[in-house]
């Protein structure tokens, strides 16, 4: 025969049951918010010529996400060999394949990530006021063009795609020694800006944005080097998760539409 639970004996049951409850609430008030909703950091290294964009795109993220994005920009090269050195990183936007394919070789690419998503164009910039007459790469052997800026033609992706593509048109042994190599894209755009250098190589989503430069030559397509950024999620990191949420907003409709508003080619 069921007998009823004695209140009595339950009562000091209930109250610890209580007390665990409030103590609970109280940590979660303490910690600001409990563990499943805690925001993250994304840290995303990509090469500078993506800067501007992925501003905008962080900030559109973070206005519908929990998350915030952290961005380390610089040179492809300087990021890669950072990352594959161990420095933390949760997702990789370099300007070129062989730095992916350098970390992608060593192990330091999530499996399945990877996605080759944009591409861009070289061209040749003076300071808005030049009255220089550049109307083809020929026009650099001219003696007024003392100094032309480059990232490092060795290393940094812009610099490789463009000695690659001078050494195509039987220019680059004869304009290397006007060559002044700077950091990245936006060091060589800056040393144009400031007049330090008659012209300078950069991508044409670089020189969109500034005003203190022109452009005066676009390297065809068809004839200069196919330049890709890939993307991919760092296989070390701990945010995994925030990673793929972040990413798949960049591979959205809405993120194709940034890129394509500053002047990157967008591959479906």
């Amino acid at each position: 025969m069921n007998q009823k639970p004695n209140m009595r004996e339950m009562k000091p049951f209930i109250w610890i049951r209580l007390r665990l409850t409030v103590l609970c609430l109280t940590l979660c008030f303490l910690l600001g918010a409990p563990p499943a909703a805690r925001a993250d950091e994304i840290l995303v290294c990509a090469a500078a010529s993506l800067t501007d964009v992925l501003r905008d795109l962080g900030k559109a993220y973070q206005s519908k996400s929990k998350h915030k994005i952290l961005l380390t920009l610089g040179p492809s090269n300087f990021l890669a060999r950072q990352i594959d050195e161990g420095a933390p990183a949760d997702m990789f936007f370099s300007a070129d394949l062989a730095q992916m394919d350098l970390l992608e070789k060593n192990g330091r690419l999530e499996p399945g990530t990877r996605k080759n998503l944009l591409s861009n164009q070289l061209v040749i910039v003076v300071p808005a006021d030049s009255k220089l007459a550049i109307a083809s790469p020929k026009d650099l052997l001219k003696p007024e063009v003392k100094k032309i800026a480059l990232a490092d033609p060795a290393a940094v992706p812009v610099g490789v795609y463009t000695s690659k593509y001078l050494a195509d048109e039987g220019l680059w042994e004869k304009l290397k020694s006007k060559v002044v190599p700077v950091l990245d894209v936006r060091a060589t755009l800056a040393s144009v800006e400031s007049g330090n250098v008659e012209a300078g190589f950069v991508y044409k989503t670089d020189a969109a944005i500034s005003k203190k430069v022109k452009i005066v030559y676009e390297v065809p397509t068809d004839r200069g080097p196919k330049i890709t950024y890939p993307v991919a999620i760092i296989k070390e990191s701990k945010k995994k998760e925030a990673a793929r949420d972040f990413l798949n907003h960049v591979i959205s409709p809405a993120g194709k539409a940034a890129f394509k508003k500053y002047g990157f080619v967008v591959f479906d």
